[in-house]
């Protein structure tokens, strides 16, 4: 039987409502099926415990040492954020312990970080999307006088350096987005697996009623991209809206840290809900999901989650390049705010678009999509 060491940073366990906290956990419950499977990651003191006692959690680096692991990052020119998952004790314990293994399946990009220079054995990285382009739109979108704007620039291309490396060294590397392999140069086209993302279909059916007053957004809020599309949601649609749907609310369901929450927009239509393990009753209440990103790569998570639930989707346009018609797209947020006006008034409309969530959504089943994971252990 194989034996395989998953790698994460984040812990499965935690039970947190995060597209990639719930993806890490299924892809290993599926593995460990099938193999021998060991799990390491890093754990936050709050979170839940280990459900399986053959794996081990490692203490996530507290704020001095994720500053002195930032700074050791940028000098042997890898991605500064690194630092922020970084743990000498789980480089210590693969260091150590990885030859054990036939196999060392990395979660995240992120994870890649751990990976022993002298280890012989089958390495496979679940990348899901190509982070540079997203650091370098950041970039992009940033104002001048942003230093952000200077710090994304550069993390971009210690990202791109990061990402031609793995190309080089790991055997397997997945990717959500077909748009994504596609950018990837022709000598590593066969190392890279195109894997959709997925999501749990819920049984509920959407309901229409124009007494519905939730508009929702799902997505951590310590990602700069969901952060600045949430702003400008609350700086430059929602006042339009609530003059016309005074009761309207723009939820937001996801991790939010204490300095974000203290300087994001105090309004009293704004409701910022924290990480949630189910989201049933808020979406009960909601009459559409929206995906306003403005900077985006890859398959959107949230999308899925919107759509699992039946929901009717708005997404911005560069978001909306990976959905077809199964959602509704705007370019300006003149656009925006009629389409949203529109939908939770007319009927037809709504249950139009919660029926193509529905039917986009099937083919994003797990029990479609965990396969391909099986045959990606096959080599």
């Amino acid at each position: 039987m194989k034996k395989i060491l998953f790698i994460s940073v984040r812990n499965p366990y935690s039970g947190r409502y995060s597209g990639d906290v719930i993806r890490s956990l299924k892809i290993l419950k599926l593995l460990k099926k099938k193999y021998d499977v060991n799990c390491v990651y890093l754990k936050k003191k709050e979170e839940s415990n280990i459900e399986d006692k053959n794996d081990l959690a490692f203490k996530h680096p507290n704020f001095l040492l994720k500053i002195i692991y930032c700074f050791l990052s940028l000098i042997r020119i890898e991605p500064v954020h690194f630092g922020l998952f970084y743990s000498s004790e789980m480089k210590n314990y693969l260091e150590n312990h990885a030859s054990q293994y036939d196999y060392l399946f990395f979660y995240h990009i992120r994870s890649s970080q751990f990976l022993p220079k002298d280890y012989n054995g089958k390495t496979i990285l679940e990348m899901g999307d190509l982070y540079s382009y997203n650091y370098y739109q950041t970039y992009k979108y940033l104002s001048l006088l942003n230093p952000l704007k200077y710090i994304y620039y550069l993390e971009s291309l210690l990202v791109k350096n990061t990402e031609n490396t793995i190309l080089k060294t790991f055997d397997r590397i997945t990717l959500f987005s077909k748009n994504e392999t596609k950018k990837i140069n022709k000598n590593f086209k066969n190392k890279v697996f195109q894997i959709d993302e997925s999501s749990e279909i819920s049984m509920s059916r959407f309901s229409f009623s124009n007494k519905k007053n939730r508009i929702l957004f799902v997505g951590n809020l310590g990602y700069l991209p969901n952060l600045l599309a949430c702003k400008d949601f609350v700086y430059k649609v929602l006042p339009s809206l609530n003059k016309t749907m005074p009761d309207l609310k723009f939820s937001i369901i996801g991790e939010i840290s204490s300095l974000n929450k203290f300087f994001f927009p105090r309004r009293k239509n704004v409701e910022l809900l924290g990480i949630k393990k189910d989201i049933k009753k808020y979406v009960k209440s909601s009459f559409c999901g929206i995906a306003n990103l403005q900077i985006s790569t890859g398959v959107q998570g949230k999308v899925l989650t919107y759509m699992a639930h039946r929901l009717p989707v708005i997404c911005s346009f560069k978001v909306a390049k990976n959905f077809g018609t199964s959602v509704i797209n705007y370019k300006q947020n003149e656009d925006l705010i009629k389409i949203i006006l529109d939908l939770r008034k007319n009927k037809h409309k709504s249950n139009n678009f919660s029926k193509r969530s529905f039917n986009y959504i099937k083919k994003f089943s797990w029990k479609r999509i965990s396969l391909k994971y099986l045959k990606l252990l096959n080599f």
